[in-house]
């Protein structure tokens, strides 16, 4: 019997390994922890979240909610654990960051189908292969498939919010309530008036800042750049992004304040939160003394501070297919951020698509072909896109998904048209997988 081998026990590779057993495949799943950690890792369980907590909107009229709603229908083990251990996010499907770890691990561990094989893999296995070691590939390995491909990587910087407990945050000095007050209250919002504003951000832009080998502020990707960097960009740009107070009312002042900090809980028993939007690079020391200005926040406790690391990826578009093979050898597959997909639900997607061609390859049966007019295939089609000269990570969005042949004006009708098409074939394309 044909034992396909799954490098990472990520998001990727978790459901990678998964989708592959359902179908009666025998996998061998190798992950480097416990034994060896990156720096932004800190358990031995798989699935770990890095950065957020949050796999960020969950309505099908957004794009990230139209491709959990597609794995949803798919049986995705990543949806499925994020849903079992959903905690309060407004709009958002946030989870329990442990509780959604331990899960997905149990699983894992628990399938007949897989095997755990607790070492570091230094060099490309020959296929049947699913490579998914992530954004925080190890060095040997790093090299190894550079050698493999005989081309360089492309790179960029990520960075990871803090963490608080909540029993130190001052609730005199901030209050329950969702940015444009939508659905529950599930995020503390943290007021500052304008002189603490400018304060604040005086102090964040002259903070000292950790070494990073090689940090440019082009180079940091958009969707998780670093606080400090938005902070040098304009005097504003935080109040317009991260901080805006839009729709938020002060129940001390009963007016819009002039800049909100917002905390999202990051675990279900409500005790830890992360700073939203507040990923950093600055020493933790200047973390905590830049971030205590925030006056609900000025005697904090940090059980986490933030961190930035080098997030690598491969040229997909010259390298890879639509199933994320190697074009010269369809048994060997790449999943997971490394190829160019961006965030935690794509990284399934990846991974579930990845695993999903490689079943029907060993088991002698016909690719399943997710088009353009669904997320998952549009994910695939964008990173194979050998059309695209400066290839960057891309979150999904629907830039990247067929368009309607009908003209709808209103934005949120259009979205919803093309999620309705798009999980219609879904469902009639699970009937085939």
């Amino acid at each position: 019997m044909t034992t396909v081998k799954v490098i990472g026990a990520g998001l990727a590779g978790a459901e990678a390994a998964w989708q592959l057993a359902q179908r009666g495949i025998q996998v061998a799943l190798y992950e480097m922890k416990p034994h060896k950690k990156s720096p932004a890792h800190h358990t031995d369980t798989f699935a770990e979240l890095v950065c957020s907590n949050s796999l960020r909107g969950d309505k099908i009229e957004n794009a990230v909610g139209l491709l959990k709603e597609e794995l949803r229908r798919l049986d995705s083990l990543i949806i499925a654990c994020a849903d079992a251990t959903r905690v309060e996010a407004g709009g958002c499907l946030a989870v329990d960051r442990q509780g959604f770890s331990d899960l997905v691990t149990e699983k894992i561990r628990s399938h007949p189908n897989i095997t755990v094989i607790s070492e570091e893999v230094t060099q490309v296995p020959e296929g049947p292969v699913i490579v998914a070691t992530g954004p925080l590939t190890s060095d040997a390995l790093s090299k190894a498939i550079g050698a493999y491909f005989g081309s360089d990587y492309l790179h960029f910087f990520d960075a990871a919010a803090p963490l608080v407990t909540a029993e130190s945050v001052d609730m005199d000095k901030a209050w329950w309530q969702s940015r444009y007050d939508r659905g529950t209250p599930d995020y503390v919002n943290c007021a500052m008036n304008k002189e603490q504003y400018e304060a604040f951000v005086a102090e964040l832009i002259s903070a000292e800042e950790a070494e990073v080998h090689g940090f440019e502020d082009k180079r940091v990707f958009e969707g998780c750049m670093p606080v400090e960097v938005m902070a040098r960009r304009g005097q504003d740009t935080l109040r317009f992004g991260p901080l805006k107070p839009v729709g938020l009312t002060d129940p001390k002042t009963g007016k819009e304040p002039y800049a909100v900090v917002q905390l999202r809980q990051d675990n279900a028993a409500k005790s830890v939160f992360n700073l939203v939007g507040f990923q950093t690079h600055l020493k933790f020391g200047e973390q905590k003394r830049v971030f205590s200005m925030i006056p609900a926040l000025a005697n904090a406790e940090f059980v986490r501070y933030g961190v930035m690391h080098q997030n690598t990826f491969l040229q997909s578009p010259k390298l890879l297919d639509k199933y994320y093979a190697d074009r010269r050898n369809p048994l060997v597959a790449f999943a997971g951020q490394m190829t160019g997909v961006e965030g935690y639900v794509e990284s399934a997607a990846s991974g579930f698509l990845a695993s999903v061609a490689m079943a029907a390859k060993v088991q002698g049966k016909e690719i399943p072909d997710f088009p353009k007019e669904t997320a998952i295939g549009a994910l695939g089609l964008y990173i194979s896109d050998g059309r695209i000269e400066n290839f960057q990570p891309m979150n999904v969005n629907f830039s990247i998904i067929a368009p309607l042949e009908q003209r709808i004006r209103k934005k949120a009708e259009k979205n919803l048209a093309i999620a309705n098409r798009s999980l219609a074939i879904i469902d009639a394309l699970k009937e085939h997988i």
